[in-house]
């Protein structure tokens, strides 16, 4: 029999807490909820009409009435919030993404229609520029080829004061140009949108998981082989992305994100501890895709992969996660 003393084995024995139900369940530090969830959907034009994403599957474009029957069953499980991306089509889309500020938009009827209906569901909008140009880029470019930085922020401010009229909840930056955040909280406070707040994807980064996306809103084929290296961030950085932080939050924004998710989750921790701030993580199509597939060849449990790869956001000090999987972990977790 070994010797007990105090501060070692045998004294101390951690599986002790592990041996039953009751006592895991007591000390278990982070916990997985629907409060937790963001779903993002995918909108199209059209009448009943369901379009499946190749490339994410489960995942569609759904026409405005049954985004609207989603939007329902999802605020229904408890989700409470979903985040809208536009497919729109190409006759629409152009060097300028006139299209991204219309006021008759596709965006701005849908988030009419979701707040008409289910006014305590909160509607978070993409501010990004990429579903409506003929380029794919998330800004407009010069003669060269090169994302300019101010123009493309007044474009911007344009396309979330059009969010905001519509009854749009959060506007949420995804483009990466530098000040843009101040010049969208300026142009709100101006407009008397006081209270429409700024999910700001600070750390946004040049990832090769958005593969699936990109497909789902029509941007790979206009994207060709061109890449988004000069404004998102190189993947290889982390102190860089603690400085895009800083700036957003000193220029307004309520909230900030981290995207891609799963291979970013340091830096998620990172920000948590060094700001405090409601901070969010995008799990992205890619990671949707991979899990995805494992599942459906059999090679992975598709419930407790999923589950347990959000609980790894939540340790990681995320307060919510934008996931595909939104509905069916509220449905699992009822």
């Amino acid at each position: 029999m070994p010797e007990t003393r105090p501060g070692r084995f045998p004294s101390i024995r951690l599986r002790r807490m592990r041996r039953d139900d009751f006592s895991r369940r007591l000390m278990r530090e982070n916990r997985l909820t629907a409060d937790d969830l963001i779903y993002p959907l995918f909108v199209t034009e059209g009448s009943r009409l369901r379009e499946p994403v190749t490339s994410m599957p489960g995942v569609a474009r759904l026409s405005l009435d049954l985004l609207l029957d989603e939007a329902t069953a999802a605020f229904e499980l408890g989700i409470p919030a979903v985040a809208l991306f536009p497919v729109i089509d190409a006759d629409k889309k152009d060097l300028e993404a006139s299209e991204a500020w219309n006021p008759e938009g596709l965006a701005q009827r849908a988030v009419r229609i979701l707040k008409a209906r289910l006014p305590e569901l909160g509607v978070i909008t993409d501010v990004a520029l990429d579903p409506f140009t003929s380029h794919g880029q998330d800004g407009l470019i010069d003669e060269d080829g090169y994302v300019v930085n101010d123009k493309t922020v007044e474009t911007l401010v344009k396309q979330a004061l059009s969010h905001a009229a519509a009854g749009a909840d959060v506007v949420a930056p995804s483009d990466m140009m530098d000040g843009r955040i101040g010049a969208i909280r300026q142009a709100l406070e101006a407009e008397g949108f006081v209270n429409t707040r700024i999910l700001a994807y600070s750390a946004k980064y040049a990832s090769s998981f958005y593969g699936p996306f990109r497909d789902a809103v029509g941007s790979a084929a206009n994207l060709g082989g061109g890449n988004k290296y000069s404004y998102q961030m190189d993947p290889a950085n982390g102190d860089e992305a603690l400085r895009e932080v800083e700036l957003d939050l000193q220029e307004g924004a309520d909230m900030v994100m981290v995207k891609p998710g799963m291979p970013y989750l340091d830096i998620v921790r990172r920000v948590k501890d060094r700001f405090g701030v409601p901070t969010y993580a995008y799990q992205v199509s890619g990671e949707y895709a991979m899990l995805k597939a494992a599942a459906q060849n059999g090679w992975l449990d598709e419930r407790a992969v999923v589950l347990e790869s959000l609980l790894a956001f939540k340790r990681a000090g995320a307060d919510g996660i934008l996931t595909y999987f939104a509905k069916d972990v509220a449905t699992w977790l009822k």
